[in-house]
Formats: C-alpha cells, structure tokens, sequence
C-alpha cells in the first residue's frame, strides 16, 4: 500500500509543482505589471500545458492501438513517469508472454514424445489438438482435421459406440479398419465440463504374447491330454479285467510305457525352453571339438534310424565355442527331425562348414519337404505342418523352437531351405566369435 501512495505521489506532486509555479509567477506579474498580464501568462501557460498534455495522449493512444516496445513513446516531467512505467509493464507482459509460449511449445513437445497418442476434443467430440502418435494410431491428421468430429474421421463401430456412450468406464481395445495388424487401446478422459482427452496406446503386442499364452496352454492341455486318456482307458481296462490274457497285460503296459515317455519328453522340452528362454547368453563357453560332435551325431543317428535311411557326415577340424550341452540339444533335434520325416531308403547328410569366420551346421535329407507357407513358423511351440504325423513319429512339437533359442544364445539363427516330396536343409548358422581359430587350435593341442 505505501509503494502504491510513493509511485502515485512520484506521479502527481511534478504536475502539482509545476501548476504551483505557473501561479506563482503569474502573480507575481499581476502584481507588478498588472492584474491582465498575470491573467494572460497564465491562460498562456495553461495552455501550452494542455497542449503537451494533449500531444502526449495522442502519442499514448497511437502506442496503444499498436503496442510495441519499440514504438512506446518517451515524455517530459509526470508523462516520463508514465511511460516508464508502462514500458516496464509491457516489457515484463512481453517476457511473460514468451515465457508461457515456451512452457506451452515445452509441454506440446513433451506430450509428443510420450508413446502413447492423445487427442484433446471438446463437448461435441471435434479435435483440437493430437500428437503425431495419435495420427498414426487413428490415421487422422492435426493440420488437416483440427476442428472435425472424431467419431467421422474414425468409423469403427466399436470405436464409435465407445465415444458417444456418455463416460465410458473401461478402456477399449480393438483393431482400426484401416490397419487389422494393429491392436489398440483407447482411454477417454474428462479433464474439463466441456473438454476430454483420448488416450491411444499401441498393445499389439502385448496381444500377441496374450495369444500365444493361450495358445501355449491349449497346446500344452492337448498334448497331455492325449497320453494321459490313453495310460487312463489302460488302466480302466486291466482293474475292469483282471483274467485279461498275459499278453494283452504286457500290450497294455507296453503302450503306457510309451505314452509317459511321450509325456516324460513333453515335460522335460518344456523345462529346457523355460531354462533357455530365462537368460540371453550360454551358461558355458566351453571348447567343443565340432568334428567329434557331428560324428556322435551321425552314429546316433545311424542308430535311431535302424538302418533305414543311408547317414552320412562331412565336416571341418574346427572347434567352437559354446555350450556343449545346448548346441547337442539343438543339432541333434535337427538330426531326429531329419529321420522322422525322411521315409525309408532315404539319405541324410550332417555338415559342418567353417566359410571364412563363420560356421555353419547343417542336416540335408532327401524327405518330404515343407511348403512355403510353413517355413516361418517352423520355430512356433507346438506349430505342425502335419499333426498326426508328427505325434506318430514320437515329436513334442517343441524341438525347433529350443533349436531357435538356444542358437539365439549363441548369436546365432536357423535358415531352412525345403521343397515338398524333394528334401530340405536346416543349416545352423554361428558367428565368427564362436569359431576358434588356427592358431587357438595349435595352442589348444599343444596344451
């Protein structure tokens, strides 16, 4: 209150002093020449006081009409008072002023980097702003679209019936017409009587890993279920018949045996893809002659054919580096696939290749082959391209995908090459890392 009594008095006790003196001396001229010369200085004084007065107004009112700081105009006595004051309360307006558009282009910035889209509509559902995710989640477009309804801009039915239901209380996930591949969850929040937010987030993939989680467990209930009903029916039938034949008795057993091994490879391929999949890197890095492996392959291959098919093995004296344990299991599951699905008299061919850094193993067969359209989805848990040939020939339907897991722990990737009726190759690529060289051999032999 007293700085607001100082700034007024700075203001008005010039003015006041300067009527003071125009009286004083106008009196004093009254007194000494007359009573009309005092009159007429002071009517002439006045005047040119008005005058001043007048020109200073119209220079403010022009400034006001355009207030820019440079244009502000500069006075003499109490209007130089004025204007100083008005030049520093504009200039500290202008400095908020900027300082607001940098907060409001700092929190536009910031809203558009977020990884999720947001659209401010008002009451009637018009836009008044998005960020650019928003505009590729809704294919809608700030520039082109400001100011139109949402709900005629995206069409979805679900979409539509979400907005105008009044506040809805669930999100909502669905995929955009314009874009099927797309899952996304939409959110409406009310942040003013008149105003909302709408809030996309892209859950795509989120969906896909609830998919194959389903998948998994329907899979995984399917293949036990099988084994389990058999073992079951057994079990019913020799309690129901105990004066069953000797014979049937050991049929009986016999293909439970079969069946709880069958449920006993199921188990333990899903422990080792639990175990593969909880860590990125190997658990060893241990020195693998690569050549003694494949040629333990080839012999247990030789085995589990029984002499069906004609089993070959060529490699390189190259050692690697890695986990023993994992890439047997991988190579091997490669190998058994090959028998499995070669039929008898055909060949089979167990490669390891070192081209310049990198090495390669690969298994060749002269099989059925698998179609185009299945090749990339060999590696999916449980995926089959023949289902009830697969459970014939014993497999899990998990052996590729630990193939695929325990490669990716080792830098490594899987290329298959196949033709129906013609044969395939599934050839393990490992990179130069995982290679010992020449002279790491010399050193390892000599050790």
């Amino acid at each position: 209150m007293r700085a607001k009594i100082a700034q007024r008095i700075q203001v008005v006790v010039p003015a006041l002093l300067r009527l003071g003196g125009v009286i004083i001396v106008a009196v004093v001229l009254g007194l000494v020449f007359g009573a009309n010369w005092g009159l007429w200085f002071a009517v002439l004084c006045f005047g040119v006081l008005l005058a001043v007065h007048l020109l200073y107004l119209s220079a403010l009112g022009t400034w006001l009409e355009r207030p820019d700081l440079p244009t502000m105009p500069e006075g003499l006595g109490s209007w130089s008072e004025v204007f100083t004051r008005l030049y520093k309360a504009h200039r500290a307006s202008a400095i908020n002023e900027r300082r607001l558009l940098d907060n409001e282009e700092r929190f536009r910035r910031t809203i558009s980097a977020l990884p999720e889209g947001i659209v401010m509509i008002d009451a009637s559902l018009q836009i008044e702003w998005c960020n650019p995710v928003a505009e590729r989640h809704l294919n809608i477009s700030l520039k082109a679209d400001a100011g139109l309804r949402l709900t005629n801009l995206v069409r979805d039915p679900a979409f539509v019936a979400f907005m105008t239901s009044g506040k809805p209380d669930a999100p909502l996930t669905f995929k955009p017409l314009n874009n099927p591949n797309l899952a996304l969850c939409v959110q409406l929040i009310e942040f003013e009587p008149t105003r909302s937010i709408v809030l996309t987030r892209d859950v795509t993939q989120s969906e896909r890993v609830d998919e194959m989680r389903r998948d998994f467990v329907a899979n995984v209930s399917h293949e036990l279920r099988t084994p389990l009903t058999v073992v079951n029916g057994f079990l019913e039938t020799m309690l129901d018949n105990n004066a069953a034949p000797p014979q049937a008795r050991r049929d009986h057993l016999q293909l439970m045996q079969e069946q709880a091994s069958r449920m006993h490879r199921l188990v333990e391929d899903l422990l080792m893809l639990s175990q593969l999949e909880a860590q990125d890197n190997a658990d060893h890095d241990e020195r693998i002659d690569a050549a003694q492996l494949v040629a333990e392959l080839a012999d247990e291959a030789r085995a589990l054919s029984g002499g069906r098919h004609t089993i070959s093995a060529e490699f390189d004296p190259h050692h690697l580096r890695g986990s023993r344990e994992e890439l047997r299991s991988a190579f091997g599951n490669l190998v058994s696939n090959a028998i499995r699905y070669t039929p008898a008299g055909g060949r089979i061919v167990l490669r390891w290749r070192v081209d310049g850094d990198a090495a390669r193993f690969e298994v060749e067969d002269s099989g059925i082959g698998v179609a185009p359209e299945h090749i990339p989805r060999l590696t999916e848990r449980f995926y089959r391209v023949d289902k009830s040939r697969s459970r014939e020939t014993g497999g899990t339907g998990l052996g590729l995908a630990i193939v695929k897991h325990v490669l990716m722990r080792h830098q490594g990737h899987l290329d298959v090459e196949s033709q129906l009726g013609r044969g395939s190759t599934f050839a393990a690529h490992l990179p130069a890392a995982r290679v010992v060289q020449s002279d790491d051999l010399t050193t390892l032999r000599a050790a």
